[in-house]
């Protein structure tokens, strides 16, 4: 079983991260896991807090000489902020964020933030001070999970499955989508500000942003994700909780803004009769042989409009996700709101923020879904080392065909 854990504020001296469940004998290094840690701090739209941390994962255990042992990994990484930045009211985050009681007061934070998870968070757990919700629902969090996908990837990478992200909105703003059999030149996206291919788009991406914070407010967007090399089969229909698709929608959901998840064309087929929605099956004479003559890949399609999900199983076409992102809660002119500690009308609270952070979600949806296929994979075929699972899955592969003859 794959699962993992994260830990650690905003503000404080650092994440933690323990990823439990890959097996032994996969090639890891820290500087793979910095590649995806650098490519979530970039993005045109970015903050402050990007200019001071550079994010770099210390592995702690479960590494031995360059591979996995099967043993918990256990990842830190370090918050330089915390000891380097200033926090509210001139004083140093060390003691705004301090774990043992301060003689100085700290200013709380009063003025809730419509949007943000201030109002049911301080409701929830009694808080006097919005900054106990605010330091851990913050999507520095999201850093600890892009560092256990770098992890995830390099298990998948054993079995020719990779997994990329680019955004097709942004303010309104649209590029081309897929799905996810059309070329998309990778290296474009993440050479673009906004992590886009078109570059027309681009452009007019990085403009909506600029007018956004002309006005001190914010934009959202869309990212599409797309997973390539998976085998047919991945997941179940047999409970609602084992389908991979039920899966994905809880971890894609679960990144800070997603308001909204769907696979392929997704909730455009509302608008569609079912026979312009539907993926036909390629007869076998239009299937493609490998270089033993085997079929390449069984039960093809002429279409990918389930972005590769039917009955909560992956179909061997290309994973297509999509999400929703809102606008970032935290504005530079602020909303209205009530201060909690004396009901009355006042503006929300304001700390330095990004204008959009939909090209970092891509990234951080990629790691989502990265752990999520990790987890499948190994529930499928099982394995202590990477050798045994990839034997499983190759007597799996083999009997995936038709019954007719290769």
């Amino acid at each position: 079983m794959l699962r993992f854990l994260t830990a650690g504020e905003s503000h404080g001296p650092g994440l933690v991260a323990i990823l439990e469940g890959l097996p032994a004998g996969i090639s890891i290094t820290e500087a793979i896991i910095r590649e995806d840690l650098a490519r979530r701090q970039a993005g045109y739209g970015r903050g402050g807090r990007m200019k001071i941390e550079t994010d770099y994962a210390v592995i702690q255990s479960g590494v031995r000489h360059g591979r996995t042992m099967g043993s918990p990994i256990a990842l830190l990484i370090e918050n330089r902020d915390f000891s380097t930045g200033n926090g509210p009211d001139g004083k140093p985050w060390t003691h705004t964020m301090s774990k043992e009681a301060v003689e100085d007061e700290v200013t709380p934070i009063h003025r809730l933030r419509p949007g943000h998870a201030d109002t049911p968070g301080i409701s929830k757990y009694a808080a006097e001070d919005a900054r106990d919700i605010l330091e851990r629902s913050s999507a520095r969090e999201s850093t600890a999970r892009v560092a256990v996908g770098a992890l995830c990837r390099a298990f998948l990478a054993e079995f020719g499955i990779e997994v990329h992200s680019h955004v097709t909105n942004i303010g309104g703003v649209e590029a081309s989508t897929t799905d996810g059999r059309e070329p998309i030149d990778w290296a474009a996206v993440e050479e673009s500000p906004v992590r886009c291919a078109d570059p027309v788009a681009s452009k007019a991406m990085t403009e909506a942003i600029d007018a956004a914070r002309e006005d001190g407010d914010s934009v959202g967007g869309i990212i599409e994700v797309i997973a390539t090399g998976m085998p047919i089969g991945l997941g179940s229909h047999i409970q609602w909780d084992t389908k991979l698709s039920t899966k994905l929608i809880a971890a894609v959901g679960s990144l800070n803004a997603v308001k909204g998840v769907e696979f392929g064309t997704g909730f455009a087929q509302a608008s569609l009769r079912g026979s312009k929605v539907h993926d036909v099956i390629k007869p076998t004479e239009e299937w493609e042989r490998g270089a033993d003559g085997s079929w390449a890949r069984p039960w093809p399609r002429r279409s990918n409009n389930a972005g590769g999900l039917e009955g909560g199983m992956t179909t061997g076409e290309p994973l297509v996700v999509r999400a929703i992102v809102k606008p970032i809660a935290t504005l530079r002119s602020p909303l209205p709101t009530v201060d909690t500690a004396t009901g009355e009308l006042t503006e929300a609270h304001y700390e330095r923020s990004d204008v959009t952070f939909v090209p970092t979600c891509g990234v951080i949806g990629e790691a989502m879904v990265l752990i999520t296929l990790a987890e499948a994979m190994l529930e499928k075929f099982g394995g202590d080392h990477v050798d045994e699972t990839k034997r499983n899955h190759a007597a799996y592969l083999a009997t995936v065909g038709p019954r007719f003859g290769a």
